[in-house]
Formats: C-alpha cells, sequence, structure tokens
C-alpha cells in the first residue's frame, strides 16, 4: 500500500522528517555503476562526507544484522535507504537486500536512489519488494547538456558514450519516472547544480518530472572533484535562484545533508556508522568507474 506524503514527512529524512528528528540507516550493498558522471569519484573511505563514499561494502546477507544493531542504537530511525556507493539497479544487490529485510524489518520504510538508467526496465521488481520511495538523479533532460556531465553509459553489456549515451539515459529516466510513478511509488528527484553546464537548465528538469509523476526535488551543488574539479562549486545565490526556479513547478526539499552511502542517525544530529559498520577504513581508495 502505498504511504501518503503526510506520513513521509514525518518518518522520512529526506521529505521533511528532519524536523521531526526520523533517523534512516543506509545500506551500502551496491559498488558497481552504470554510469561515469564527470563529477563522481566513488570511494571506500573514513573521511569524506558525500554520497558515493563507504567506509565498506556489505552483501545482502549482512543487512538486516545491521539494521539491527543500528535501531538498537538511534530508535528514532524509520527508513531502511540504499544510495550506493555505485547504482542500486546496476547489480541485484539492492533488489535482494529489500527482500531479505522487509521480512526481518517490515515496518522500516524501503527507499531507494537510482541513475535510472534501468529504471524502466526493473519497476515491477521494485513494486515486489515493497519500495516506498525513490530517488532519481536527473541532470539534464537535453542530451547535449547531459553529455558535457557524463562521459558514457554501460549499457546492456555495451559502452556508449556522449550525446549517444546520453540520449538513452534519458529517455531511460523519463519513462522509468512515470511508469514508477504511476505505480504508486513515491518520487523525488535530484539534480546536481553545475555552474555554467546545468544551472540554466533547472526549471526545464523540474517542470518535465513533475508533469511524470514525481514530487518533490532536490538541487545539490556541486562537489568539485573528479573531471569536474575546477568548476567553482554554486554560490548560495546561485542555490537559491535555481530553487526558486524548480518552485514554479514542484515543491522543492531545502535540508540535503549530502549524506554518504553508510550514514546511520539523524541527518545533521547524529551520525552512528562508526558503531554500526566496525572496521572502518582510514584510507581513501577510489572505485574505478563504470
Amino acid at each position: 500500500m502505498a504511504r501518503s506524503f503526510e506520513e513521509l514527512e514525518k518518518n522520512h529524512p529526506c521529505f521533511g522528517g528532519c524536523k521531526f528528528n526520523a533517523g534512516r540507516i543506509h545500506l551500502p550493498v551496491s559498488p558497481g555503476c552504470n554510469i561515469a558522471c564527470r563529477f563522481c569519484d566513488r570511494s571506500v573511505n573514513d573521511v569524506e562526507q558525500r554520497p558515493g563514499v563507504t567506509s565498506k561494502v556489505i552483501s545482502p546477507d549482512e543487512a538486516s544484522s545491521f539494521i539491527s544493531r543500528a535501531v538498537e542504537l538511534v530508535p528514532s530511525i524509520k527508513v531502511a535507504g540504499i544510495a550506493g556507493p555505485g547504482d542500486t539497479l546496476a547489480t541485484d544487490y539492492a533488489i535482494d537486500t529489500f527482500h531479505k529485510i522487509g521480512k526481518t524489518h517490515p515496518d522500516l520504510l524501503k527507499c531507494m536512489s537510482t541513475n535510472g538508467l534501468l529504471l524502466n526496465e526493473r519497476v515491477d521488481e521494485l513494486i515486489e519488494v515493497g519500495i516506498d520511495t525513490l530517488t532519481v538523479t536527473v541532470n539534464a533532460v537535453d542530451p547535449e547538456i547531459e553529455a558535457r556531465l557524463n562521459d558514457y553509459i554501460i549499457y546492456h553489456g555495451k559502452k556508449i558514450e556522449g550525446v549517444e549515451g546520453a540520449k538513452i539515459l534519458i529517455e531511460n529516466q523519463l519513462k522509468g519516472i512515470k511508469k514508477a510513478a504511476d505505480t504508486g511509488i513515491t518520487l523525488k528527484i535530484n539534480t546536481v547544480l553545475v555552474p555554467g553546464i546545468n544551472d540554466h537548465h533547472i526549471g526545464t528538469i523540474a517542470k518535465t518530472v513533475s508533469e511524470l509523476g514525481a514530487i518533490i526535488y532536490n538541487i545539490i551543488p556541486l562537489i568539485p572533484q573528479h573531471k569536474l574539479k575546477d568548476i567553482p562549486k554554486p554560490t548560495c545565490e546561485q542555490i537559491e535562484d535555481a530553487r526558486e526556479e524548480a518552485e514554479k513547478y514542484i515543491k522543492v526539499f531545502r535540508h540535503c545533508a549530502h549524506c554518504r552511502a553508510d550514514a546511520v542517525g539523524v541527518p545533521g544530529i547524529s551520525e552512528y556508522s562508526k558503531l554500526v559498520y566496525q572496521n572502518r577504513l582510514n584510507v581513501r581508495n577510489t572505485f574505478s568507474h563504470g
């Protein structure tokens, strides 16, 4: 049964729950990715606070025990989310994990993030495991812009570069968003704001995804790194301008905490990942892309 937005606002930090001190655990079960974002630097380390980073990758079989440990430490945890460190649909690990924790922890909201490349063809699997909320990262709906943000995709074993790959990614994202929204899954869209590339494009993205059924929009300022390390991060004014443009079409979420893929606790208030995921690495060991 689909959760109401009012329920999500109270119990999900990424839908407003931060003001209710709602907690979450991120389960880092998805190491591989199928697109090559030019700003993405997936990493195993214990020192960076950003998406795409975890201290370890766990297996679906380990997830339930980590959840149990987390709930003992933070009883306010209401959400089990999977957000990487790679893409959740690039492998089967995320879906396998949700199958398992649906039996061991049925009361937790199930939340997943994806780049959307395989979303259209895997929505039925998400329905089967009872996904409550889905976040799709859409950085452009114009292939020419997307090609400046993403070097290539790996689609059914084939590497497809540039605008050709961007066209496939965007088409699959938009079809998948509509299909997922039509089934009752609550959709949030993330966009990484990159000055000089997609900052003028935010309103078009927001309007497009809203018309497809997404209900909330999150603008994430670029963290300059990898191939876009020389682009300055957006100013507060640029971020606010982008949010105001997006709000013409869709509700905007303003409290993103740039959570790691192994985050545990209440965003901005408590962080228990060191206690939950023991034997963390104090090194910076970067995944390869692809």
